[in-house]
């Protein structure tokens, strides 16, 4: 398979100028660390922005106590390899601490609580800047974004109060309490990542290949069955060949069919694709403006 080298040089020079720039900038940024594809080739630009020395900067995981288990594994034997330092904010604990609410019912997730949690791990450790994999492609809010994404003292993001970045000047001036996000994949797409990802030869979940799980029809999509997941009496749990597209909360992250088994196929698969992405995120699917409303109280 023939890759288009130049193009995915461009974008991994960007991404890692962009990484230096921030370490340049501010005094403690973070890596918000999914365990999903996206967030993988951050820590991959980082190691390589940054060799041969460690990643200078920790990685956070905002762990939502719903994940699927192959996605910890992989976390914690990256974090083992990389030497790097990881961060884990847990949702559960803001539950018990009353910060949030746990959502009852048969549709119930944990999704749209990882913001309370996300911005009080960012006050706590005092982070100034926040790495985030949010590409331009994924979702209509995520167009409206630029590379550093301004959030004022309660974690806010106004669309319309951003700031020009012009001929790669990146204007990280804040004001006490306030802090960025930064988005170095910006200008990547899904099949960029792909391709990056086989161009690099690097490690992802075994969740993202096809493989055997048992799922039920929800909405027009395909659920993992876990324990986090009540089965509706009109529901069937059936057995089938599915993979992960996206990685998140296993209460709204949905699976599809397919038989891609390596990197090649997955890209094929994504070329041929006429449903976005996120299109498999139940989340998304609350509303038009699901993830603009959750961006703008503070999501990722």
């Amino acid at each position: 398979m023939h890759y288009n080298l130049s193009h995915l040089d461009q974008l991994e020079s960007e991404a890692i100028f962009i990484m230096r720039e921030v370490a340049s900038q501010f005094q403690k940024p973070v890596l918000l660390f999914s365990g999903g594809k996206d967030s993988i080739v951050m820590v991959h630009l980082a190691r390589k922005a940054f060799w041969p020395a460690k990643i200078p900067f920790p990685l956070m995981h905002i762990d939502t106590g719903h994940n699927f288990d192959e996605t910890i594994k992989f976390r914690d034997d990256l974090v083992k390899e990389t030497g790097a330092e990881l961060i884990v904010a847990s949702v559960q604990e803001s539950i018990d601490k009353g910060r949030v609410v746990e959502e009852k019912g048969p549709n119930a997730s944990r999704n749209a609580l990882q913001t309370v949690t996300l911005l009080d791990a960012i006050e706590e450790h005092q982070f100034d800047a926040a790495f985030g994999g949010g590409r331009r492609d994924e979702e209509k809010a995520r167009a409206k974004e630029r590379f550093f994404s301004h959030r004022d003292e309660f974690g806010q993001w106004d669309p319309k109060n951003q700031r020009p970045e012009l001929w790669n000047l990146f204007n990280g001036m804040k004001q006490i309490g306030e802090h960025f996000r930064v988005f170095p994949l910006s200008n990547w797409t899904e099949m960029d990542v792909w391709q990056y990802i086989a161009k690099e030869n690097i490690p992802i979940p075994n969740i993202y290949y096809s493989h055997k799980r048992k799922v039920v029809e929800r909405n027009g999509m395909l659920l993992a069955v876990s324990p986090y997941i009540t089965i509706k009496d009109t529901e069937k749990v059936e057995e089938r060949i599915v993979r992960c597209r996206t990685v998140g909360d296993m209460t709204c992250t949905g699976v599809v069919e397919s038989p891609a088994a390596v990197i090649e196929d997955i890209i094929q698969e994504v070329a041929a694709a006429r449903v976005t992405e996120r299109g498999g995120r139940a989340d998304d699917k609350r509303s038009e403006t699901a993830m603009e409303d959750r961006k703008r109280q503070g999501y990722f």
